[in-house]
């Protein structure tokens, strides 16, 4: 039987901190759709991790939080500039196009995925012509999808051109969690001038949950029926909210994260396989062939090759030293 221990962090349980909070929240009868104390308790708590005067919904997906996020900041006819390799241009199906009646996206270079300040200035610069979609938004990661970590200033040299511009910006932070244990101070985002931000519940080790941070009060107006309409409106909202109250409260939410990026440390460190890059959260790039990867396989291990040709291997909150070492001896026995 396969493992699927390192395949992805979705691929993990949920951690207690956020099942005791459901558990909690499982009692009595409240109002609907986000609109119960349990809900007003998880904005709050958001609220204070990030230090921010924002609105706050619950939603069950990062593909829907981040489509319906990039759907209130561009029109149709408007495009989002991301990284070429980053979750909205590459697997989420069309569904920031779908959300947003036809927006666009154009993707930029930049190694190990954080754009490049330079591949940014070029569409920055480009004039508004009638034959194509002119950006609107600017779409960040963070952290990446190849695990590398954005400091401030170098948040900082893409948002502050693009705000220069006129654009909107959206942070995709589906591993928020894993980029604050690693250093970021997640309460310089809402000074950096992001407008939205998608905190990712489901890989910190929630249940399938996402929280959609809108801090341009102006977006919120009607956002609830952009929600509604879209499928993401949740009627017993209050059980989309009680993970984080559970993760945020207790610190469980960066804790749980920097265990996972100390197993991936541990995991590079076991690699006989090169790295393709720096291991700064919860995620180990290698180098490896096709026979190598079948032989791992064939081992039991599950890992995908991912985008940049590279092998994945993710750490989540739920995978132990011992596993790590399990997984290391296997990769030197396929060497």
């Amino acid at each position: 039987m396969a493992r699927y221990d390192f395949a992805s962090d979705n691929t993990a349980p949920a951690a207690p901190e956020a099942l005791e909070a459901l558990i909690a929240a499982n009692s009595g009868f409240t109002s609907g759709y986000g609109t119960d104390a349990v809900s007003a308790r998880g904005a709050e708590a958001v609220r204070a991790l990030l230090d921010a005067d924002a609105e706050v919904r619950f939603v069950a997906s990062g593909t829907a939080a981040n489509a319906i996020a990039l759907a209130a900041l561009c029109r149709p006819f408007e495009a989002v500039l991301a990284h070429q390799h980053a979750h909205v241009c590459t697997d989420e199906t069309g569904a920031p196009g779908f959300f947003g009646q036809g927006l666009g996206l154009v993707g930029l270079p930049g190694a190990s995925g954080r754009i490049d300040p330079a591949g940014l200035a070029e569409p920055l610069g480009q004039a508004d012509v009638a034959h194509r979609q002119s950006p609107a938004a600017l779409s960040l990661t963070n952290a990446t999808e190849y695990g590398t970590v954005y400091s401030r200033d170098q948040l900082a040299a893409l948002i502050e051109p693009a705000k220069a511009k006129g654009l909107s910006v959206h942070l995709d932070g589906a591993r928020l969690a894993n980029a604050a244990a690693a250093g970021f101070d997640l309460k310089a985002i809402g000074p950096l001038g992001v407008d939205i931000l998608v905190i990712g519940g489901t890989k910190a080790g929630m249940t399938a949950t996402e929280a959609v941070v809108i801090f341009d009060r102006a977006l919120a107006r009607r956002f609830d029926a952009r929600l509604k309409q879209a499928g993401q409106l949740p009627s017993k909202g209050r059980f989309y909210a009680a993970p984080f109250i559970g993760m945020l409260d207790s610190g469980a939410f960066v804790a749980r994260a920097a265990h996972a990026n100390a197993m991936a440390r541990r995991l590079a460190a076991l690699s006989p396989f090169p790295l393709r890059h720096p291991v700064e959260a919860n995620a180990v790039f290698v180098e490896m062939d096709e026979p190598a990867l079948r032989r791992l396989h064939r081992a039991g291990w599950f890992a995908y090759r991912f985008l940049d040709g590279s092998v994945r291997f993710m750490c989540s909150w739920a995978v132990t030293p011992e596993s790590v070492d399990e997984l290391g001896a296997a990769l030197k026995a396929i060497a």
